[in-house]
């Protein structure tokens, strides 16, 4: 069931100017990546809502904060060179972050974003990529089960936003039954 222009609108009403371009984007990732169904589809709709400002934002907002500084050198997102923290900053619908995380999604999609890491902004490379992320970290399985909290903290790596996370699922779910 994909979902619709107007469905999405319902949900996100700050995405006027992006709905047009990110549903076909949206529908072609989620088929792709089997997130299909009314559990499915809502909790990521209100996951990726939530994490890119209701599709206005594809890039992660640069500061840098004292959070995003600490991007710089962290082994464990593969930020080896000297300015990895900065380039592969946030990005997509679900804000990939890091090299490590770029060479495997990159790979994935097959594209290069280790080279070319803002092709993660383009609509239909920021959708791919959040679903192939939902895939990747099994939450499929989790919205099935309407484990949100355990989906928010494997993409946020804890609860930051979860009002606003649980608000967008509310209406999700409401709009897709």
């Amino acid at each position: 069931m994909p979902i619709t222009a107007q469905q999405l609108l319902q949900i996100l009403p700050n995405a006027r100017t992006q709905a047009g371009v990110f549903v076909p984007a949206l529908n072609t990732a989620m088929q792709r990546y089997q997130i299909v169904g009314s559990n499915r589809v809502a909790a990521f709709i209100a996951q990726v809502g939530h994490e890119s400002g209701q599709l206005r934002w594809v890039r992660e907002i640069w500061g840098p904060t004292a959070a995003q500084a600490k991007y710089e050198g962290r082994a464990d997102l593969g930020n080896t060179v000297a300015g990895d923290g900065s380039k592969y900053r946030g990005r997509g619908l679900i804000q990939i972050t890091g090299r490590a995380n770029y060479a495997a999604c990159g790979e994935a999609l097959g594209i290069d974003l280790i080279n070319q890491p803002e092709l993660l902004e383009l609509p239909q490379h920021a959708a791919m990529s959040a679903a192939w992320f939902w895939k990747q970290k099994g939450l499929n399985d989790l919205a099935d089960r309407d484990q949100f909290n355990t989906i928010t903290r494997r993409i946020n790596g804890g609860l930051n936003g979860l009002a606003d996370r649980l608000a967008l699922w509310e209406k999700a779910q409401a709009v897709l039954a």
